[in-house]
């Protein structure tokens, strides 16, 4: 059996919620993305992320039924777990930093496919949101307290294939049908990138993101992470 450790990453202050990773620290054991993509969908993690070069912060990112470029809870927590100063991905290279009980990335909008952020008038709005139809990606969102940035959001990828995030952020712990996003890095990023300001993110049922806007088109995402086995 393959080793790798199961990682919990945009935990709420407590500790709880948030999304799982598998974490595969020796990339050489599955060398080939045939292989990756296989012992992916048998974890059934939304996202598993294979270690190339732990010094280097080279990683490579599956989900159950795809290779992904960039994505936001792998780049969280393999930043988190292989404490280096920068990960390389297909997308380009992240940067990352530890700061107190956060782990942060940086990274770029571009890096994310389209979403349709949706904003409502309060947070009730938000919380009595049923799930969508499929199809349409949609990141539901109204400010909690808009002088501190504080936002209220809900993730529906939309999707059927147990991909849910697609480039970024997960979908959930499993494979299978994704109604909820419980922490979306991505559409987190995006919509820092519209605001133009740094966000304090309450999403799904508990989990907690932090960004904030950087210089040429840059953007931190950051969360806590827990090692859960």
């Amino acid at each position: 059996m393959t080793a790798y450790d199961v990682l919990r990453v945009f935990c709420g202050p407590r500790g709880g919620y948030g999304n799982e990773l598998g974490v595969v620290r020796d990339g050489s054991v599955l060398p080939g993305p045939d292989e990756r993509q296989e012992f992916a969908a048998e974890l059934g993690f939304s996202e598993t992320v294979f270690v190339d070069d732990p010094e280097r912060g080279v990683i490579d990112i599956y989900t159950p039924t795809t290779r992904l470029p960039f994505a936001g809870p792998p780049c969280v927590g393999a930043a988190w777990l292989l404490d280096v100063p920068e990960l390389v991905t297909p997308a380009g290279v992240v940067g990352a930093r530890q700061d107190g009980e956060f782990c942060w990335i940086e990274a770029r909008a571009e890096w994310v496919p389209p979403r349709t952020l949706r904003q409502y008038a309060t947070a009730a709005e938000v919380d009595e949101l049923p799930v969508p139809p499929k199809g349409e990606w949609i990141y539901a969102w109204a400010w909690l307290d808009e002088p501190a940035g504080r936002i209220r959001a809900r993730a529906f990828p939309g999707r059927t294939d147990g991909r849910g995030d697609s480039r970024s952020g997960g979908a959930g712990a499993c494979a299978g049908n994704i109604d909820e996003d419980e922490a979306t890095g991505a559409a987190a990023l995006l919509l820092t990138d519209r605001l133009g300001r740094a966000l304090n993110i309450t999403q799904g049922a508990g989990s907690q993101i932090l960004t904030a806007p950087q210089p040429e088109g840059w953007t931190e995402v950051g969360g806590r992470v827990r090692l859960e086995r």
